[in-house]
């Protein structure tokens, strides 16, 4: 294999000179040959060729699902046994990881901190560009100090080679901490780094080198898919319904009421007076509901099932609704 990039260094062995620079080959900074003509089209056209484009990411998610599948099995181990995940990142893809993490709490109900995002340059690289950030490979050992053996690090980087994301995955090698690396790019050269690789092949970009288009995408696909089959393999669904939330406000309790309606096929009133016996954990409620018991009875139940419904419903002996 090639090597991704070039430097200074390498050049002056032949006997070049002048400022550093960085020769990058990977699959996302090649040039499109189907889109040279777009500086020169009419504007549907141009969307035209950015949508093509954009529309082969999720073939490219789906040829790594089994790779995918094994970082979510580490995902639901480690949340399971106490330990957290956390995700490392630099510019599109730390922004992409930043989002995913801080929409499962209120999506889902897990407690905030258990899924946390490390985004290259912190707060102020999210809504402006820090440039140079994602090259400080000290900067991604430092933030993934707090990273114990009990713990996951997803690391996303579409090079596959960035330092700063290099940096964390050594950081967890160090403590123990199992690691997943998702990037774009097959042969990413940090893949032997983790010990699971999401290495998606999206190709050259419509424009080179902008890897917030379609690599982005994927990573989005592939880091949004990942945290969701967590969440669903841990129990914060019913079906395909969020039951993990606690109905904390009138809104989310007109949200909850609507989704026990749809498990249960019980009245608003009934729903909604479950709801209210439960202390607004919606879990409880429906396996009180579905089991037909007390809200106690279901919580020693969902305890006793680890916070899965259906298992709660087992327990108790009690057929599912088709």
């Amino acid at each position: 294999m090639q090597p991704d990039r070039e430097t200074t260094a390498d050049r002056n062995a032949n006997g070049a000179s002048g400022a550093s620079v960085e020769i990058v080959r990977s699959p996302t900074e090649g040039r499109n040959s189907g889109t040279y003509d777009i500086d020169v089209l009419p504007t549907i056209d141009v969307l035209r060729e950015i949508n093509a484009e954009d529309a082969t990411a999720p073939s490219a998610v789906a040829k790594v699902l089994p790779d995918l599948a094994h970082a979510v099995d580490l995902g639901v181990d480690t949340l399971r046994d106490g330990g957290r995940i956390h995700y490392f990142g630099a510019g599109t893809s730390g922004r992409i990881s930043t989002m995913d993490a801080a929409e499962l709490p209120p999506t889902f109900g897990i407690v905030p901190g258990r899924v946390v995002s490390h985004h290259a340059g912190g707060e102020t690289a999210l809504g402006h560009a820090v440039e140079g950030i994602e090259d400080d490979l000290d900067l991604g050992r430092t933030d993934a100090a707090e990273l114990t053996s009990a713990d996951l690090a997803v690391c996303l980087a579409a090079s596959g080679r960035t330092p700063y994301v290099a940096g964390a995955l050594r950081r967890a090698h160090e403590v123990g901490a199992r690691t997943v690396l998702i990037s774009a790019n097959p042969a990413a050269p940090l893949a032997g780094e983790a010990d699971v690789h999401v290495g998606m092949d999206t190709g050259a970009e419509v424009i080179a080198g902008s890897t917030r288009m379609k690599a982005g995408t994927a990573q989005k696909l592939a880091i949004n898919a990942f945290s969701t089959a967590v969440m669903v393999r841990l129990g914060y669904t019913y079906s395909n319904l969020m039951v993990g939330m606690n109905a904390t406000n009138a809104k989310l309790r007109g949200r909850m009421v609507t989704i026990l309606m749809e498990a249960t096929g019980c009245s608003e009133d009934v729903c909604a007076d479950a709801l209210a016996d439960a202390d607004g954990d919606t879990r409880v409620a429906l396996v009180s509901l579905l089991g037909d018991v007390d809200s106690a009875r279901a919580g020693q139940e969902l305890a006793a099932s680890g916070g899965h419904v259906r298992g709660a419903l087992r327990r108790l002996g009690t057929a599912e609704p088709s």
